[in-house]
This record gives structure tokens, C-alpha cells and sequence, in this order.
């Protein structure tokens, strides 16, 4: 089957009885028209077929109707919601599920549902529930599995000012009814977010350039951190063991080959100008092109290694165009899935190194010494997962615990060392806030004063290292924060040895 929606729109007689039908469905295999309908919306107008093709569904108005085994004259099912403005039908088998977006309105919130098909009857029908603020559309991306929804919620205009583009927000809702927002670290735009095939775990691109990417697990915690970078894409391979994290449209191509069951990267081939990606159905190969109209010059493609190699290109003549290239398609399951390898494979195809771009220099400043100035610091990647030795990281309550026992802990030992001196240990060098806090005065205000703002910034230090060692992501400034605690130690020493 193949919606077909043609450029004339719906016309309405004087009467005020509808007119012509503006939306056809045909079949494919014989170019009969099945059904033609009325199609008032130009947003949202597509019909959604299951991967089975036995359940077609379609919005219209307040509804979603349904339609089963083709058969378009009988509507199977109705979903009714107020003010309903989008659904995605879930991929994979039976029982088929849908989610549902219904845009806020007079001070109410926006909210998403998931369904199972065909329950849609009763006040408890709904497997799920989702409301939040800020949103003049969504994007709703289901897993493989059918398990679960990721919402990226948009608004048109930022009101804080902070980006041309609006504000984004990621929520996450389980069809066992489970709902988070996910909190990304880094402020900004969301670019791409992408499920695993296995649909355990998600990668998110985000935050203003250089964006940041991270996976996240089903609880919406960070798995791992790729730092920052020149990307705006995420594309995962058909077996989910390796993920590709690409710079393209206003950005030079640069794409990042990541191993995600180790966490390394395998290589950084650039594919400048490129307008489309695919991944091949065996997992092993990579196709990019610049195709017409995005650009219309230096149209061809490309077909890569994983390694980062070039195996096969087709440049087009200057005076023609490509418009598309695919894959063919293949089920799952016919690729098996092939150890990772970090080398690169040969190729017959010539290397061709980007040039490399020097950064403008004005006349004055050409014969002097070029000094190593970025405009961003990039961060590292950084493996999200507990330590070993512990499951997961430490909840609050954990942590608040393990701060109260190891205050006992200290309280004992000082009192063996009051009672007996001689055997009291050597006392350590002072490398945290709590060896150094002492109850002494000076006898001046200012002095005091001093050390007791000393000692508070010492405490807040250690602070954020208990959240870092918990796995929690620490800002720019807090990190920074951190790196000052040993002169903060020296100061506060200086002025106790005066007292």
C-alpha cells in the first residue's frame, strides 16, 4: 500500500457540503485507487501502516481512526481524544501499540498516552501518561522492542533567549507506565536522539556547539559521556555495537566511529559536504552522499569501512545530479553480527586528506608567534558507569549514611588518641576539608572570619567530589572549583599557624 496525497486541496461547495477528495490510497501491485478520503489538515496527514501491514490507522480530527486488513469501507476502531494532534504506531508484532500527543491548551499542560490496540475504552485504558509544559510539537521515537517512547518536546521561541532555534526538553515513558525527564547535563538544542536496536539504552546529542552526546540507560541514567565535539547526528548499526556520531549540514562532516560495548573509538573519517547516511543492513559498512537539491554541486556518494576506509566512490559529471542512493534492503537476521576490528581494512581507493583550514589572520599579526587560543574547552569522554565493586551509584540516602558513619568512625579514633597519646598514629598530610577544620581562634575578627569562609568553600568541595564519585556530572565551574582545593588547604594552614 502507498498513501498518495496530490498538490489540489479540499474544496467545499457553497452549500457547504464537502467536495473533492484530496488524499488516494492506491495498491501498489496493481495501481488500483482503494479509497479516497477528504483530508482538511496539511500537518499530520500521512496514514501509518503496522511493519505487518494488517492495521492501517489515520488522523482525522479529533480521532485516529483504524482500519484492518486494507479494507478501508469499514473503520475497525476509533481512538477519541480532544484536540488529538499526532500518533506513531508501535514497530514490531503484535499486540501493536500507539503513542498519542494532544498539544496543551489554556494554561493545561500537553501530554503523551500509549495505548495497546484496540483497548481504548474506560478511564484506565492507557498503559502510560506523560504531561509536561513547553511544547508546541513533538517528536515521539518508539524502541525496536515496542517497550518504550522517547518524546522530544519543541517550542517555537525560546523565551529566555537563549537559542534562535526554541527549546527542547526529552522525556522518557515505559509502556509499563514508568515516566522520567531526561536531564542532559549541557544547555541547548537536542539534534538527534537515537535507540539502540537491543532498546535498552539511547544516545542523545545536544547543547549548545560543541554538542555533547550521551547514552542513557532505561532509568535515564548516563551509561557514557563523549565529551564534546563537532556533531549534530547519531546513527547507531543495524546490530547496535557500534555508533557513529556525525557532524553534518553547517558542519564539516566529521564523523566519530565509537565500539559502545567498550567504549572506543574505532575512527574519525571526515565526509565533507555529505547530505545522507546510511548504515548498510550488515553492520560492516557505511554509505554518505550529496545528493540534489540539498546541494547541487559535488554530488556523488561513497561507501566506507567502519575503519575509516574508502572502498568504493562514484563522483556524478558536473553537468548532472543525484537525488537519491539506498541500500537494499534486507530481514534481520541475515548478517551475522562480526567482531569488532580497529585497524583499517585495505582499499584500493587514493586517501584524500582534507585540507587542513588555517584560521584567518589579520596583516598585523602575521610575522608574530601564533598563540594556541581556543574559543572552547573540549571535554574529555568519560566512562558514566559505577565503579567496580559496586552495582550502581550510591543513592542520597546511601551517601548520607556513608557520610554519618565515616563522622562516627573519626569520632572514635580521636577519642582513643585523647585517651592514650603515645600511641596516637602520625597525623596524615592534610589532603581533605575535614583534617583541617580546627575550633581555634586568633583573637581577630578579620582572621577568623577568613578561615571560616575557608572552611566553608573546603566543605563544598568535598561535597562535589562525593557527587562525582557518585557518578554525578559535574559543571565547568564546579570542576574548576575542585582544581583550587589545594591552595585553598595551603591558605587556610597559613593563617591557623598564625593564630
Amino acid at each position: 500500500m502507498a498513501p498518495c496525497l496530490p498538490g489540489a486541496t479540499e474544496k467545499t461547495s457553497k452549500d457547504g457540503t464537502a467536495g473533492i477528495p484530496n488524499l488516494q490510497l492506491y495498491d501498489v501491485k496493481t495501481g488500483t485507487c482503494l479509497k479516497s478520503f477528504i483530508q482538511k489538515k496539511m500537518q499530520n496527514w500521512c496514514p501509518s501502516w503496522s511493519e505487518d501491514e494488517t492495521v492501517c490507522a489515520r488522523n482525522v480530527n479529533n480521532e485516529v481512526h483504524f482500519f484492518e486488513n486494507n479494507n478501508f469501507n469499514t473503520i475497525a476502531n476509533k481512538l477519541h481524544l480532544q484536540k488529538i494532534n499526532d500518533f506513531v504506531l508501535s514497530p514490531g508484532p503484535q499486540p501493536y501499540k500507539v503513542a498519542v500527543y494532544v498539544p496543551g491548551s489554556k494554561g493545561a499542560p500537553s501530554f503523551v498516552r500509549l495505548y495497546q490496540y484496540p483497548n481504548f475504552d474506560g478511564p484506565h485504558a492507557a498503559l502510560a501518561n506523560k504531561s509536561f509544559f513547553k511544547a508546541d510539537k513533538v517528536t515521539m521515537l518508539w524502541n525496536k522492542k515496542a517497550t518504550a517512547v522517547l518524546v522530544i518536546a519543541s517550542t517555537d521561541v525560546d523565551k529566555t533567549g537563549a537559542s534562535y532555534y526554541g527549546e527542547q526538553t526529552l522525556h522518557y515513558i515505559a509502556a509499563n507506565g514508568e515516566s522520567a525527564v531526561v536531564q542532559l547535563p549541557k544547555n541547548g538544542p537536542i539534534y538527534d536522539v537515537v535507540w539502540n536496536s537491543s532498546s535498552t539504552e539511547f544516545c542523545a546529542v545536544y547543547g549548545f556547539m560543541p554538542a555533547k552526546a550521551t547514552i542513557f540507560n532505561l532509568k535515564c541514567d548516563p551509561v557514557f559521556d563523549f565529551g564534546t565535539g563537532p556533531r549534530n547526528a547519531a546513527y547507531y548499526s543495524p546490530h547496535g555495537h557500534i555508533l557513529v556520531l556525525a557532524g553534518f549540514g553547517n558542519l564539516r562532516g566529521q564523523m566519530e566511529v565509537w565500539d559502545v560495548k567498550n567504549y572506543k573509538l574505532i575512527s574519525k573519517p571526515v565526509a565533507s559536504d555529505s547530505t545522507y547516511f546510511a548504515w548498510c543492513p550488515d553492520g560492516e559498512h557505511i554509505l554518505t552522499a550529496t545528493c540534489a537539491p540539498r546541494l547541487r554541486v559535488n554530488n556523488g556518494y561513497k561507501i566506507w569501512h567502519y575503519t575509516g576506509s574508502v572502498l568504493h566512490k562514484y563522483d556524478v559529471p558536473s553537468n548532472g545530479e543525484l537525488w537519491q542512493v539506498s541500500w537494499q534492503p534486507f530481514l534481520d537476521g541475515i548478517f551475522p553480527v562480526k567482531a569488532i576490528t580497529y585497524q583499517a581494512v585495505p582499499s584500493d581507493v587514493p586517501s584524500e586528506e582534507p585540507k587542513a583550514a588555517t584560521a584567518y589572520r589579520p596583516p598585523a599579526l602575521r610575522n608574530k608567534p601564533i598563540t594556541n587560543s581556543k574559543l572552547h574547552e573540549e571535554e574529555p569522554p568519560q566512562n558514566m558507569k559505577p565503579q567496580a565493586g559496586s552495582d550502581k551509584p550510591l543513592s542520597k540516602t546511601a551517601l548520607k549514611n556513608q557520610r554519618k558513619h565515616e563522622a562516627k568512625k573519626a569520632a572514635k579514633q580521636e577519642a582513643r588518641n585523647e585517651k592514650s597519646p603515645d600511641l596516637a598514629p602520625t597525623p596524615a598530610p592534610q589532603s581533605t576539608p575535614r583534617n583541617t577544620v580546627s575550633q581555634s581562634t586568633s583573637g581577630d575578627p578579620e582572621i577568623d572570619k577568613k578561615i571560616k569562609n575557608l572552611k566553608k568553600k573546603l566543605k563544598a568541595i568535598e561535597q562535589l567530589k562525593e557527587q562525582a564519585a557518585a557518578g554525578k556530572q559535574l559543571e565547568k565551574n564546579q570542576l574548576e572549583k575542585i582544581q583550587k582545593e589545594k591552595a585553598l588547604i595551603q591558605e587556610l594552614e597559613d593563617l591557623e599557624l598564625g593564630v
